[in-house]
């Protein structure tokens, strides 16, 4: 772990943030890339003085949404057939994709629209993949950037904090990445569940239309 630590710093250092743009875009397309090992690197050195921490932010949530607008293009393109079909090949198993963690994704965009494309980024194993049922989907294009703005946003600032205030000490920072997943996995569920119930009170409620 440490050697790849270094890794990344090096790559980070030498790349700067045209790299950082290239990984997360990478880490937001459909190729595992996790971006804990992109944006922690990055602002530690900022920590140093060999980084700016907003420029290093920014970066991040560039790269994010070029990967997610070719998630959403590829999606709209292909279609939803030919994208499950894909993801039954040699290929898709060999990235770690399944049609079960796509499923999974267009069933969270399908219950919950727009608001899945935000609080999707911040769910591990969705976030890189709710782009495609928004493609399959054709959800607007600005409704898209929009709401994959404020959730990548989000998670790129948050794995910045760590990396800014706990990239020497890689412990620290593994365990605060695990409970800060946690709880933004726990409030992105509490807020699905609570519009679900929202959602379905209110059918209660309404009365049924009558005709004249």
């Amino acid at each position: 772990m440490h050697e790849l630590i270094n890794l990344l710093l090096a790559f980070s250092s030498n790349l700067g943030y045209p790299g950082i743009v290239l990984l997360m875009a990478i880490e937001s397309s459909f190729i595992p890339f996790p971006s804990e090992v992109v944006i922690p690197p990055a602002a530690y050195l900022a920590s140093q003085g060999e980084m700016n921490i907003f420029l290093v932010v920014l970066s991040g949530i560039l790269g994010s949404l070029i990967g997610a607008t070719f998630n959403y293009f590829l999606a709209m393109w292909l279609g939803r057939g030919l994208v499950y079909s894909l993801s039954r090949t040699r290929i898709a198993k060999m990235l770690l994709l399944s049609e079960a963690q796509i499923k999974r994704s267009e069933d969270l965009f399908l219950k919950f629209g727009n608001l899945s494309t935000f609080w999707g980024r911040l769910i591990p194993a969705v976030r890189q993949l709710i782009s495609l049922p928004a493609g399959f989907c054709k959800m607007p294009f600005g409704n898209f950037l929009f709401f994959t703005f404020l959730g990548s946003g989000l998670w790129t600032i948050i794995l910045a904090v760590l990396g800014y205030t706990f990239g020497a000490n890689q412990e620290a920072l593994k365990e605060y990445y695990k409970e800060i997943s946690l709880v933004l996995g726990t409030i992105a569920i509490a807020v699905i569940v609570l519009i679900v119930i929202k959602k379905k009170t209110k059918n209660k409620i309404s009365p049924p239309n009558q005709s004249p």
